[in-house]
């Protein structure tokens, strides 16, 4: 006889298979917004008769209303239950796509990007804290591994598919996609998500106040360190996406439809990392996977320094690029396994830290590389490199290593 020891394991393959593909879908909506029209910046610029500077700081807003929007829809969801703030919280999101679509000026613009990413916030603080209500141990790895790989991707394929809209329709367009995807989580929502947090467990779980539940995570030193870790790591990849449609559309040329190619291939190595990393991780501790992860993401960074400062060509910005998303890509899964697996009674409260810590960090580190001109790589390549550092001192000073406990099978 087996023991159902938490709620998902009683889950067929084929049920599972739902749960992944519409968590996925939920967790993909907010770097869709936020990634989805970086080809277009460039035309964004000369339509709305702006610097590129300016542009960029859209994108920050997004990412600040993206962080703030986690840290509403977390501890809201603790309280209430996974499926309302889901559903309301989208609904902004759509809303606010329209106000983008139809935005006159860049600072309407950056005002209802701000407010899509505090709506487009729920969709991944819920589906992770649907995973840690259903899961524990190495299940609960394995399930976070594939919406760290959904997270991890969206951010890459999504400038794939704008460059792809933008041979169509023009950057308004971009967002009315966001608008029927917007559309498509709320329905999902609404016909298949079930809630997995009952009222019984919302009074008897976890703690009983938002101070009690944030004073609990931030309590928990292996969460403060993961937490820098995952921020960091995701700051370097964001230095990246926010600067790469100027470097290598106006640096070195690439047309958008080239642009979006590029991403295509570095979503091999997001893909790669994570699920690497995921099965790794049923013998391996997270944290040693995390120490292999972040010096590789150090070593990459330098070298994109270094080979751009000796004018190597485009190559040599593009190979060691490739093996920094990788490395991103390792690190993923294992920063929200080690960030969740000790909170269980306060899961979306921790998801949404974790996610507003990254994208908030994200926002404020990566306008940085714009602030230094992109005429070249040596400013993006100079963030990651700061960032790598940070992570590397937040793992063996804050979460060290050997204090992690082993997971449970």
């Amino acid at each position: 006889m087996t023991t159902v020891v938490h709620p998902g394991d009683s889950l067929t393959s084929r049920q599972r298979l739902v749960y992944i593909i519409v968590l996925g879908a939920l967790t993909a909506l907010g770097p869709f917004t936020i990634d989805l029209y970086l080809p277009a910046f460039p035309a964004l610029q000369q339509d709305l008769h702006v610097t590129p500077a300016a542009i960029q700081l859209t994108l920050t807003a997004t990412t600040i209303g993206f962080g703030l929007g986690q840290l509403l829809v977390g501890p809201w969801s603790d309280r209430v239950g996974r499926r309302y703030p889901l559903i309301i919280a989208s609904l902004v999101h759509v809303a606010a796509s329209l106000g983008a679509a139809l935005a006159p000026n860049i600072v309407l613009l950056g005002s209802f990007r701000m407010l899509q990413g505090m709506g487009a916030a729920a969709g991944g603080v819920v589906a992770m804290a649907l995973v840690r209500d259903l899961f524990g141990g190495v299940p609960l790895v394995k399930m976070l591994s594939r919406l760290a790989l959904v997270n991890g991707l969206a951010p890459v394929v999504a400038p794939v598919i704008g460059s792809q809209l933008l041979r169509f329709v023009d950057w308004r367009g971009i967002f009315v996609f966001l608008i029927v995807y917007g559309i498509v989580v709320v329905l999902a929502a609404v016909f298949f998500i079930v809630e997995t947090l009952p009222p019984e467990r919302r009074r008897d779980l976890g703690h009983s106040t938002a101070r009690a539940r944030y004073g609990a995570i931030f309590g928990d030193r292996i969460f403060v360190g993961v937490a820098i870790i995952a921020g960091m790591s995701f700051s370097g990849l964001f230095a990246y996406l926010s600067s790469s449609s100027f470097l290598f559309q106006e640096v070195y040329g690439l047309s958008a439809q080239q642009f979006g190619l590029l991403f295509a291939v570095n979503s091999v190595g997001i893909i790669i990392g994570v699920q690497t990393s995921s099965r790794l991780a049923r013998t391996i501790g997270p944290q040693w996977i995390l120490a292999w992860s972040t010096a590789m993401l150090l070593a990459s960074s330098i070298a994109i320094v270094v080979l751009d400062s000796l004018h190597v060509g485009l190559l040599g910005i593009l190979i060691p690029l490739w093996f920094f998303i990788t490395a991103c890509g390792f690190g993923f899964p294992l920063v929200q396994v080690l960030g969740l697996i000790n909170h269980p009674g306060e899961a979306a409260t921790a998801a949404s830290v974790l996610g507003a810590v990254n994208f908030g960090l994200a926002g404020l580190i990566s306008p940085i590389v714009g602030l230094f001109g992109i005429h070249n790589a040596v400013p993006m390549g100079s963030v990651m490199v700061i960032t790598s550092v940070a992570s590397i001192l937040a793992l063996w000073f804050i979460v060290r290593p050997k204090t992690v406990p082993a997971l449970t099978s």
